[in-house]
């Protein structure tokens, strides 16, 4: 077993004995699963979005997830200063640019957020995360496009991470992890996680909630995205008959009965590069 997988699994562990309290500001659409997922991993979810207390709610937590999924300008403001506060007091910082490429405000309020915070990880899909590259992009709402499949994803993925010093993971098929300099390929997961909503905002969840209790992003995200992969490959093993419903519930099931055994067994994470 490689450096890395171990390093996650230790993660796995730990954040069930620390339970950090992680602030999100996310979309209406998908927060009742955001919060599931972060109690199912051990963590502590607090959804606040006010202006007027967002300064308060991220001084006491452990990690700071901005979601842009039904972005509104209300909430801008509070992502902003909610992000501004968690610098002041570093508090990692997860970004999850929902849609980045599909209308003006959300493109506008991507890079005010880039440029007025500083993020530690930014998770996507490819045709989010290679609109941050500043590609051109064929965005699909808030699914990547079969026109940006042909993008490389390891190359925009190191791009971006140079540019904006951060570590950035763009999930699909294969998924990807980079600082800028190193490089993994996680290969858990299935076609059906695509068809259940909020699958990708529970990633972001899942990897602000790891990003509580350690310094090392990079394993962070690694571990945040490889777990929903495998939550994906045991719920549809126990549902493929039944449904998207059950397959949904069934990914909650997994992750709160995940634990570092089954992650060693089930986890492909390919640091070759790393």
């Amino acid at each position: 077993m490689n450096y890395l997988t171990n390093a996650c699994a230790d993660l796995l562990h730990e954040i069930r004995i620390k339970s950090p309290l992680i602030h999100n500001i996310t979309n209406y659409v998908t927060v009742n699963d955001c919060a599931n997922a972060i109690l199912a991993m051990g963590a502590s979810p607090i959804m606040a979005d006010d202006v007027a207390e967002v300064e308060e709610i991220v001084s006491i937590s452990s990690a700071l997830v901005i979601n842009i999924g039904t972005l509104n300008q209300r909430t801008v403001a509070s992502m902003i200063r909610a992000g501004i506060k968690a610098n002041e007091l570093h508090i990692p910082v997860v970004l999850d640019p929902v849609g980045a490429g599909a209308s003006s405000l959300r493109n506008k309020t991507t890079y005010k957020i880039l440029s007025e915070v500083k993020i530690d990880v930014i998770r996507g899909n490819l045709s989010e995360i290679s609109f941050v590259a500043g590609l051109s992009v064929s965005t699909k709402g808030v699914d990547t496009s079969k026109a940006d499949e042909k993008n490389d994803a390891e190359a925009i993925a190191k791009s971006v991470a140079n540019k904006y010093s951060c570590v950035v993971g763009i999930t699909g098929e294969v998924d990807i992890v980079s600082d800028g300099i190193r490089v993994t390929r996680i290969a858990n997961g299935h076609k059906m996680l695509s068809k259940v909503t909020g699958t990708g905002c529970m990633t972001s969840a899942l990897v602000g909630s790891f990003c509580g209790i350690t310094k090392d992003y990079y394993t962070a995200t690694v571990i945040g995205i490889t777990l929903m992969g495998i939550a994906g490959d045991i719920s549809f093993v126990k549902t493929r008959e039944m449904g998207t419903g059950s397959f949904h519930i069934g990914i909650i099931d997994a992750l709160s009965n995940m634990n570092s055994t089954y992650f060693l067994e089930r986890a492909k994470i390919d640091e070759a590069k790393y």
